[in-house]
């Protein structure tokens, strides 16, 4: 096995490891475009780790923003296998490089600002942490169209974001981070107080309810244009976002206790969205 290949696999163990709804969606690509996913994918979560779990996040980033520059200008700033594969990514394909630095600059928002105020704001967020890993993706998944399809891209990224967001407001909490629009939950009368002490009544609910159906619409914009990604990336590009998507069903389900559970789509429940596309 080759130098390329092993560092190739240790991305796909991390994707492997990290997002099961990802990497069971990206599973169907053809062999050279699903290892490209998968560097991409270890390029985010190595920045997504230093930003949460760094022991100094802020000298991490910059030191990994400095290697990042190394590696446009053609270097290998390590021996991090990471790297290796992303240099063959970028070798193959005309990546953007613009959204790169753009979802650095969105997980570095997460070191000095913990409170959303307004949708706007959360929108504006969700597009530098995740709609930029669309754009990574898309000289990948659709190398022909991706100027046409990078306004919908952006939507899918924001659903997506918004979905954790939504899932993830428990845990948000205990690092004292509130990403649900703390104007609309005051608007409905609901304080964050009430959120601190993990209150789920009909106020708490429209406003998730709220912003689900602002995730919904943008999942729908995502979606049509989905006959303009070439045919072998529209079933892993539609069974990323109907995977996300099922989320916002599950929290329903369990009485949107989000606060104390982890969301999840089940293997089967998986098995079955990604047979019906």
């Amino acid at each position: 096995m080759n130098n390329l290949t092993k560092a190739y696999h240790h991305c796909e163990s991390i994707i492997k490891e990290h997002s099961k709804t990802f990497y069971k969606a990206f599973m169907l690509l053809p062999k050279e475009k699903k290892q490209a996913v998968w560097a991409v994918y270890a390029f985010c979560r190595q920045v997504d780790d230093i930003v949460d779990e760094g022991g100094n996040p802020k000298e991490e980033l910059y030191a990994f923003k400095q290697s990042f520059d190394a590696f446009l200008q053609g270097h290998l700033p390590s021996e991090e296998p990471m790297w290796l594969a992303l240099q063959d990514v970028f070798q193959k394909y005309e990546m953007d490089v613009e959204a790169f630095h753009d979802m650095i600059t969105g997980q570095e928002m997460d070191l000095y600002k913990k409170l959303y105020y307004t949708e706007e704001e959360v929108l504006h967020y969700s597009y530098y942490v995740a709609s930029t890993v669309g754009l990574m993706l898309l000289p990948i998944l659709a190398p022909n169209n991706k100027d046409a399809l990078r306004q919908d891209a952006i939507a899918l990224g924001q659903a997506m974001q918004i979905t954790n967001i939504l899932r993830d407001i428990g845990e948000d909490l205990e690092r004292e981070r509130i990403y649900i629009p703390i104007e609309k939950l005051e608007q409905a009368g609901y304080s964050v107080a009430d959120l601190k002490m993990h209150i789920v009544n009909n106020k708490f609910i429209s406003v998730w309810e709220d912003m689900a159906l602002k995730a919904e619409k943008l999942y729908e914009q995502a979606m049509s244009s989905i006959d303009l990604y070439p045919l072998h990336s529209r079933t892993p590009v539609k069974g990323a976002a109907y995977l996300y998507r099922a989320i916002l069903g599950s929290i329903r389900k369990k009485g949107y206790s989000v606060f104390k559970t982890k969301h999840f789509v089940s293997n089967e429940e998986k098995r079955e969205i990604i047979s019906q596309i």
